[in-house]
C-alpha cells in the first residue's frame, strides 16, 4: 500500500558570490534561505482496515435488534434429518477405531537418546558392577545397587546403593545425591510403589535391607539380621506387597536360590519378621533331562526372579535355575516336603511349570495389559512369549549368543518390551512391528561388557534405566514411537494371547 522512494536531487546555485561582484561587496555572507518541501514520503496518517475494532453506536443497535427466525422450517429441516443424524452418532458410538488412543501433548522425540550416564568412582575403582536399578515413586529419583553377578564364592566385599535425583538442577553424573555403604553385596533392589524414600535390597548373605533416604544418618530402618529364617543363598530379587490387615503398611517378598520365597512384616524394633513363606519343591517339576541326576533337585529349586500379575494379586510367575517358569499362587495350601527348619510352616506354591528354556531363567515379567501373558529370558539368549493357559510358549524369540539378563514389558504400550543382553546392548521389541527381531538395539558400552538390569520408569513413560558390568547406569529417552500407544494395539495383543502351538 505505502512505498518508498528516491527523490532526485535539486541543484542550488549560489547567489552570494555574483552579488557581491555586482555590488563590489568585500564581506562575506551565508547564502539566502533555502526553500524545501517533501515530496514521496511516507504518510503521517494511518487507517484500519480488516482489523478487529470497537464496536460503532450503530452497529450496536443493529447487534440488538430481534433476529428473525423461520421456526417452521427449522422443525421441519430437523424433522427431516433426524433418523439419518442418529444413525450416525450410534455408528460413532460403536466404532472401536480409536480403542486405546490417547492424545499425547508432551514434545515429540524422533529417536532414543542417552540423557545421563551415572556412576560411583569408588564402586568402580573396585570393579563392582551394576546388579540392580530402580525408579522411586515419582519417577525423579533413580537408585542403583553395587556388587557381582559373576562371583559364586561367599562375598563379604562392602558394596553400595546409590541414588541420583535427575531432576535438581546440579545433577552430577558422578557424584550421587546419597550414597550408602553395605556391608555385603547388594543384588536386587525396589523401591516402595508409594512412599518415595523408601527402598529395599536384598544381599548376597541372604538378608534383607529397607532404607529410608531421607535419614541421611543412619538410613537403615528395617533389617532382617541372620536368623532361622533368613534366606541362605543370595537374594536375588525383592518385591513390596500391600498388608491386607494393615491399610497403611506393607509386606516385602523376597525370592532366592535357596527356592524360598519369604514374605515379611515390619517390627517396631526395626526387624523384619516373616509372616508367610513359600518353597519350591522339586516334586512339583518336572524332571529335565537336560539336567545332570545330581544337581537336578537343587536346580530345579533355585529360585532367580519372580513377577506378581497386575490383573490378580494371588498369582504370581518365578523363574528357576532349571530353566523353567511357574505359575504360583499366594492362595496355596500344599505344605512344602520335605519341611524346613522355618519359624513358620512354608507352602509349595506351584500351579503350573511351562515348557522350560536351555538353561536358567534370569528375568520374568508380567504384562500390564493382558492378564495371562508374561516374559521369559535366560542363558539360552531367548526371550518367550508366555501363555498362563498352556505350557508351550506362544513364541520363542533367539535374540542373542550371550546370556539374557532381563526382560521387562513397556508401562504404556501393550506391544513393547526391553530385554538387557550379555553382549552389552538394551534391545527394544516393538511387536507391532516384528516379532522376530528388536526394532532398536541399544549399544551400552563400548567393551562389551553384560547388561544386567533394567526398569521403565512409570511416571516419566520416555525414560528407561539400565545398569551394566562395568559399573555404569545409563539413563535413555526413547523416542515417541515406544511411548506413544496406537488404535486397535490392544487387539492386536488379545490376537498374539490367542494363538496357540500346534
Amino acid at each position: 500500500m505505502f512505498t518508498d522512494l528516491a527523490a532526485p536531487g535539486a541543484d542550488v546555485q549560489s547567489l552570494w558570490r555574483s552579488a557581491r561582484s555586482a555590488r563590489c561587496e568585500a564581506k562575506s555572507c551565508q547564502t539566502g534561505r533555502i526553500s524545501t518541501a517533501e515530496a514521496a514520503a511516507q504518510s503521517h496518517t494511518g487507517q484500519d482496515a480488516a482489523v478487529q475494532t470497537e464496536q460503532g453506536k450503530d452497529a450496536l443497535q443493529d447487534f440488538q435488534q430481534e433476529v428473525q427466525v423461520d421456526y417452521t422450517g427449522l422443525l421441519s429441516f430437523l424433522q427431516r434429518v433426524e433418523d439419518a443424524v442418529i444413525k450416525e452418532l450410534n455408528k460413532n458410538w460403536e466404532s472401536r477405531a480409536f480403542d486405546g488412543f490417547e492424545v499425547n501433548w508432551t514434545d515429540q522425540n524422533e529417536t532414543v537418546l542417552c540423557l545421563h550416564t551415572l556412576s560411583y568412582p569408588e564402586a568402580r575403582d573396585k570393579n563392582l558392577q551394576v546388579t540392580s536399578v530402580s525408579w522411586n515413586a515419582t519417577g525423579s529419583v533413580i537408585a542403583c545397587s553395587y556388587g557381582r553377578l559373576d562371583d559364586g564364592d561367599w562375598s563379604t566385599e562392602k558394596s553400595y546403593v546409590c541414588t541420583w535425583n535427575l531432576d535438581r538442577r546440579g545433577l552430577n553424573p558422578q557424584h550421587p545425591d546419597l550414597v550408602m555403604d553395605v556391608p555385603s553385596s547388594v543384588m536386587c533392589l525396589a523401591f516402595h510403589p508409594s512412599q518415595p524414600s523408601l527402598i529395599a535390597g536384598g544381599l548376597f548373605s541372604g538378608e534383607l535391607v529397607v532404607w529410608d533416604t531421607s535419614r541421611t544418618e543412619d538410613p537403615v530402618i528395617w533389617r532382617t539380621g541372620m536368623t532361622d529364617d533368613t534366606h541362605t543363598d543370595p537374594v536375588y530379587q525383592v518385591h513390596w506387597l500391600p498388608d491386607t490387615k494393615h491399610r497403611h503398611h506393607s509386606r516385602l517378598l523376597s525370592v532366592s536360590t535357596d527356592g524360598k520365597i519369604l514374605v515379611w512384616r515390619e517390627e517396631r524394633d526395626g526387624r523384619l519378621a516373616l509372616a508367610d513363606g513359600f518353597a519350591v519343591v522339586a516334586q512339583q517339576i518336572p524332571r529335565s533331562t537336560q539336567l545332570k541326576k545330581l544337581a537336578w533337585a537343587e536346580a530345579a529349586m533355585g529360585v532367580t526372579s519372580l513377577s506378581f500379575s497386575p490383573f490378580d494379586p494371588h498369582v504370581f510367575v518365578v523363574g528357576v535355575e532349571g530353566g523353567y517358569s511357574l505359575r504360583c499362587s499366594t492362595a496355596a495350601q500344599t505344605p512344602a516336603l520335605p519341611p524346613t527348619g522355618s519359624s513358620i510352616p512354608l507352602r509349595a506354591p506351584v500351579e503350573l511349570a511351562f515348557s522350560p528354556h536351555a538353561g536358567p531363567v534370569y528375568s520374568v515379567s508380567c504384562s500390564p495389559f493382558h492378564r495371562n501373558l508374561f516374559l521369559s529370558c535366560g542363558t539360552d539368549g531367548q526371550v518367550h512369549l508366555h501363555s498362563m493357559l498352556q505350557t508351550q510358549p506362544l513364541f520363542a524369540l533367539q535374540v542373542s549368543q550371550k546370556y539374557l539378563f532381563c526382560v521387562c514389558w513397556s508401562p504404556v504400550r501393550p506391544l513393547v518390551f526391553a530385554a538387557a543382553s550379555g553382549e552389552g546392548e538394551v534391545l527394544l521389541f516393538d511387536l507391532a512391528r516384528s516379532t522376530r527381531k528388536p526394532t532398536v538395539s541399544l549399544k551400552q558400552a563400548l567393551s562389551h561388557c553384560p547388561v544386567y538390569c533394567l526398569e521403565f520408569n512409570s511416571k516419566q513413560a520416555q525414560l528407561l534405566a539400565a545398569g551394566d558390568a562395568a559399573g555404569t547406569v545409563k539413563v535413555w529417552q526413547l523416542s515417541s514411537d515406544f511411548t506413544e500407544q496406537g488404535p486397535r494395539e490392544m487387539n492386536h495383543l488379545e490376537q498374539l494371547a490367542s494363538e496357540s502351538m500346534d
